[in-house]
């Protein structure tokens, strides 16, 4: 039929669990904290982690307007950095 089951062209990535989001993200504020010594990026900043564009700015934004429905450990960690709420 022609169909080669090692072409990857066209196969989409698998989508990574929130959990999985979560832990990109932090790392990213982590590593933006280590850095500036701080937690308060532009909204449009992105961090590069491994290589991997995240889009800290707006994370940490919308993670603002989101506080009341993180949970304990979540909030905590970004305590931990310094969140300004």
């Amino acid at each position: 039929m022609g169909v080669d089951p090692d072409d990857t062209t066209g196969a989409r990535p698998v989508p990574r669990s929130q959990r999985d989001r979560w832990a990109t993200n932090l790392a990213a504020a982590r590593q933006f904290y280590a850095r500036e010594g701080h937690l308060r990026p532009a909204r449009k900043h992105i961090e590069l982690v491994n290589g991997e564009e995240i889009k800290l700015g707006a994370f940490l934004d919308n993670t603002r307007r989101r506080a009341a429905r993180l949970s304990a450990e979540r909030r905590a960690d970004l305590d931990a950095l310094g969140m300004r709420w």
